[in-house]
């Protein structure tokens, strides 16, 4: 498709217009589309997503150019070869695309310009905006500074203009990066400040763009990753956090200034509750530790208990607990969780009985997987059987295998 029946490129801010069907087919996905004379939708391409609108009252949810032609998908084939329709695009959609995929040219130049910082990769989501940067650290200070000259940028409201130029013209500007076309070259210049070969729709000037906020950085493939937004979205992120505040100082009973020492004071009380509550927790199992070597029978080291929402992790500290006490213990703990049965085998260094051997018999049971050592086993598994009920299947062979070298 020519240039110039890309209205996108003639008027970024022409939100309707009329013109006629060209093709209508499908896809390999079987999916609709129609092509036209000229259109106003932008399709998918240079980072930046597609437009969605209407064709009369057909949504068009996907626009992708494929071999020089731009197809417009559609739910239903209800359009016409010839047929003169009226084309609307969404606009709140475009213009957020335009300021935040401006903001990013912003951006990723005020770190070429502050500090030879280059951008290999970017992303424009739905919420957020993403560059990657091509280096592994950045400092607080840096991203302030560049944050600060990026909103200079707009503040002053530089004209953005968009030019189209032949592959021997390039020469004749301070290209930020080489253009990846050698053909229908088109640069979008703010003067004096950043010149890039770019394709997608741009507002007219930087003022338009209302302002930029860097929210956070993270590390990906080796390059910080910097997230970022503009325009509308930055009063949205605001907003957003505005009201998480609010609720998080009605919940502390606390002022916005002194929200920070609340919370610290929050987490070391919790801190030292959760200590609190190991200690009282290992208390507790020491004393379980204590009642269940008591009730052993006098000359047997079999233990055999079945619970009832134990955690597996519990169980097996309980475990490891008796058969350092008992030494010549061999126990079996089944615990009944909601439909699962879990199971933890463990004996003393002075009993022979082969763990190992013991889980393997077991599982098949209850569906179940698992595994372990000779000494210590533990698995678990979906089954409709008990927990009382798995220990008298367990009863019919343990006898004879428990006891196999």
């Amino acid at each position: 498709m020519k240039m110039k029946r890309k209205l996108f490129y003639a008027d970024a801010y022409r939100q309707s217009d009329r013109t006629k069907i060209v093709s209508l087919a499908k896809d390999e996905l079987e999916r609709w589309y129609v092509t036209l004379e000229e259109t106003l939708f932008y399709p998918t391409g240079g980072g930046q997503p597609h437009d969605v609108g209407r064709i009369n009252n057909l949504v068009v949810f996907d626009v992708e150019e494929v071999e020089d032609e731009i197809r417009h998908f559609i739910a239903e084939p209800s359009l016409q070869v010839g047929q003169s329709v009226e084309l609307e695009i969404n606009w709140h959609r475009r213009f957020d695309f335009m300021q935040q995929h401006t903001g990013q040219h912003i951006l990723t130049a005020s770190f070429v310009e502050l500090f030879g910082i280059q951008t290999t990769s970017f992303h424009l989501g739905k919420e957020l905006v993403t560059i990657d940067l091509d280096v592994k650290k950045v400092s607080d200070e840096q991203l302030l500074e560049v944050e600060k000259r990026a909103n200079q940028i707009i503040l002053e409201n530089r004209p953005i203009e968009t030019k189209w130029v032949s592959k021997d013209e390039l020469a004749a500007y301070p290209l930020r990066k080489k253009v990846a076309v050698e053909e229908d070259i088109r640069l979008v210049i703010i003067p004096d400040f950043d010149y890039n070969g770019c394709g997608g729709t741009h507002p007219s000037s930087t003022g338009q763009i209302g302002g930029l906020k860097i929210l956070d950085t993270e590390m990906q493939k080796g390059h910080v990753r910097i997230h970022f937004v503009c325009g509308n979205r930055v009063l949205t992120q605001l907003h957003r956090k505005q009201k998480t505040m609010q609720e998080v100082t009605r919940l502390l009973s606390a002022s916005k200034d002194g929200v920070v020492n609340s919370v610290k004071v929050l987490l070391d009380n919790g801190k030292k509750l959760e200590k609190t509550m190991e200690d009282l927790q290992e208390q507790l199992l020491n004393y379980e530790v204590k009642e269940i070597l008591s009730g052993m029978k006098e000359g047997t080291a079999s233990i055999e208990r079945v619970f009832q929402h134990r955690a597996i992790q519990e169980l097996q500290k309980l475990a490891r607990l008796i058969v350092t006490e008992a030494t010549n213990s061999q126990l079996i703990f089944i615990a009944e969780n909601d439909g699962l049965l879990q199971v933890v085998l463990a004996r003393g260094p002075d009993n022979q009985a082969n763990m190992k051997q013991l889980i393997a018999k077991i599982l098949p049971l209850i569906n179940g997987k698992g595994g372990g050592s000779e000494s210590f086993a533990q698995g678990g598994g979906s089954t409709d059987l008990t927990g009382e009920q798995l220990l008298e299947q367990i009863h019919a062979f343990i006898y004879i295998d428990i006891a196999k070298p």
